[in-house]
């Protein structure tokens, strides 16, 4: 098959779990003989065409900040759009359109010929639009909504997703992210250790602060914070006022292959974040053969991906979270088969195989 996939945001120049869902799919698919492209904003310098490992790459527009105070930039998604529109090729069997920013999704849906042509739904915001743009978000939910009209061949990552766009009338096939299971199972636990782990952007609906209040309500439980963003300086102040920076370490960014090794060297990791579209660092730390906590809520995938064996659900409270995080800690001794077990039915060679049955049974 020849297949093209579209989405402004490109790995490696740009780290999330869309692109590496793009980037590890593209380039099995490739490896599996099929013609596969990707088209996306040029983050990389020189030509307007590279071939990454098996896969092109066409920058469609020059690259352009993606946030704007915070926000998704609107003037970035308008000019991928237009990039598409005037760039993107035909003779596609498959193109497989990243729902987000939207915009782009139209603009292939115009190109996109005679090829079979898909929509990945990473998340639904719904009326969370509110919450981010207050009356304007009124407007992004029309265009959620319109997009979800666009094809009948709509991918969700995540049981939560699909759930999510049933409500908006569009039916969906689940197709979830994947891990590098056998790399995880290669790197080996740190030196250090501690009770508890949380790897990801410090920002506001990761809900550290109530973390860092859970924290105070236990003793003698440590906790390592990887990562970095805008709620550092704030969190590191909390940590001090609450009394728990003797046992609360903020590592900031760290490679990959060191941050599962610190996951490996814990007893449990906390994810105490109201918004996953999917739980990739759920996952990972499940196949660390680390049992996790997540907190409940409607646009938090992470829960879905749990079983009582392998972690423990929280409502979003200090008290319930320092409950849950006990309950997890009691786990960790029988827990690591299970998770691992789990976790490996999710190795992106599985997922690539489920894409490409998906995408053959609808050429």
């Amino acid at each position: 098959m020849r297949i093209a996939y579209v989405y402004d945001a490109v790995y490696p120049w740009i780290k999330g779990g869309a692109e590496r869902r793009v980037y590890e799919l593209s380039q099995r698919l490739a490896r599996r003989g099929h013609d596969v492209h990707c088209y996306g904003a040029r983050w990389w310098d020189g030509e307007r065409e590279i071939k990454l490992g098996d896969v092109w790459h066409h920058g469609v527009c020059p690259p352009h900040p993606l946030y704007n105070k915070n926000k998704r930039s609107v003037k970035q998604a308008l000019l991928f759009a237009l990039g598409v529109l005037r760039n993107l090729e035909g003779g596609f069997d498959v193109i497989d359109c990243q729902e987000f920013p939207y915009l782009s999704c139209f603009s292939t849906r115009l190109r996109s010929g005679g090829a079979s042509f898909f929509i990945t739904w990473h998340e639904i915001w719904g009326d969370y639009w509110i919450e981010y743009l207050g009356v304007s978000g009124y407007l992004g939910m029309a265009v959620e909504k319109a997009t979800a009209t666009l094809t009948g061949n709509n991918i969700a990552v995540s049981e939560m997703t699909r759930r999510e766009l049933l409500k908006l009338g569009a039916g969906s096939i689940v197709v979830p992210n994947g891990i590098d299971y056998s790399h995880i199972q290669s790197i080996r636990p740190a030196d250090s250790e501690h009770d508890l782990v949380f790897a990801g952007r410090l920002i506001s609906h990761k809900n550290l602060h109530m973390l860092l209040e859970a924290i105070a309500l236990l003793s003698d439980v440590s906790l390592l914070i990887i990562g970095e963003g805008p709620e550092a300086s704030r969190l590191h102040s909390l940590a001090r006022s609450l009394g728990v920076d003797n046992r609360v370490r903020f590592s900031g960014f760290l490679k990959y292959e060191d941050t599962i090794a610190l996951i490996k060297s814990s007893r449990a990791f906390v994810l105490p974040s109201t918004r996953e579209g999917f739980g990739m660092a759920a996952l990972e730390a499940m196949a660390c053969g680390v049992p996790v906590v997540a907190v409940r809520h409607r646009m938090n995938a992470a829960c879905d991906l749990l079983t009582p064996e392998t972690g423990v659900i929280s409502e979003l409270s200090p008290a319930s979270m320092a409950d849950a995080i006990q309950a997890a800690l009691d786990l960790s001794r029988k827990a690591g088969q299970k998770c691992r077990e789990i976790a490996s039915r999710y190795d992106w060679d599985v997922i690539c195989g489920e894409i490409e049955r998906v995408y053959a049974e609808r050429v």
